[in-house]
């Protein structure tokens, strides 16, 4: 009976891993792609920024031909031992909508009769996993905004500096309690209107329902001052 071969794959020095790849046996490097909540998309192993991001990951597996292949993507929270998700397809995406620091590996078992090509955890520690940490939720609603075409806080919506937010609904009432306007991108906002038609200058009432991805939950209720005969001046717009 033929004894089968085991080969572990360890990154140690650049001249044992130029070493290792001309061999010509597989060779993994994993590569990820995210894409943001504007739809923007950054090539990199190392990524930070808000709620919701996709990520897409591939294997990029070279030297295979003729080898069978098992993956086994790991992702596990900074603080946690076991991952808390594993996907088994070469390439996978996956939606981060949880705060805090995640690392991604990938187990790799190449096998072609009694050769045995691993990365495993001996791989990866020497090797630096993927990692995508998502920031903290924040969430503010101003007070007043001035509908007057000045292309300055025109819309009403939250303000500026809003992040990880992975549900979010917002909903405009007058004074008596009729809704007027809701939405459910805090990309987008009230831009005063009702059925078409400007309403008038005055207080409203905003009721906001909000969860962030570091599992806060946001119930802001409060007063909004639709000034239209106002300007970033501070001047008066109407005669």
């Amino acid at each position: 009976m033929k004894r089968a071969r085991v080969y572990f794959a360890i990154a140690l020095l650049s001249s044992a891993l130029s070493a290792w790849c001309q061999t010509g046996l597989p060779n993994i490097n994993p590569t990820a792609v995210f894409i943001n909540y504007e739809g923007q998309e950054e090539e990199s192993t190392q990524y930070s920024g808000q709620a919701p991001v996709v990520g897409r990951f591939q294997a990029n597996v070279t030297d295979a031909d003729g080898w069978d292949a098992t993956y086994e993507w790991r992702f596990t929270l900074e603080g946690e031992d076991k991952p808390y998700l594993t996907r088994y397809e070469e390439d996978t995406e996956y939606t981060f909508t949880k705060a805090g620091s995640h690392a991604i590996v990938l187990y790799a078992t190449i096998v072609q009769g009694n050769d045995t090509v691993s990365y495993t955890e001996e791989y990866w520690s020497y090797t630096q996993p993927i990692r995508v940490t998502v920031s903290e939720s924040k969430l503010e609603m101003p007070n007043a905004f001035s509908p007057n075409d000045d292309d300055i806080n025109d819309v009403y919506k939250p303000k500026s500096g809003w992040q990880s937010l992975v549900e979010f609904k917002a909903t405009i009432f007058n004074r008596w309690g009729q809704k007027l306007y809701e939405w459910t991108n805090p990309n987008e906002g009230w831009d005063g209107t009702f059925n078409g038609h400007d309403v008038k200058q005055g207080v409203y009432f905003v009721n906001v329902e909000a969860k962030g991805a570091d599992g806060r939950k946001y119930h802001i209720r409060k007063s909004v001052t639709l000034m239209r005969g106002y300007n970033e001046e501070g001047n008066s717009t109407t005669p």
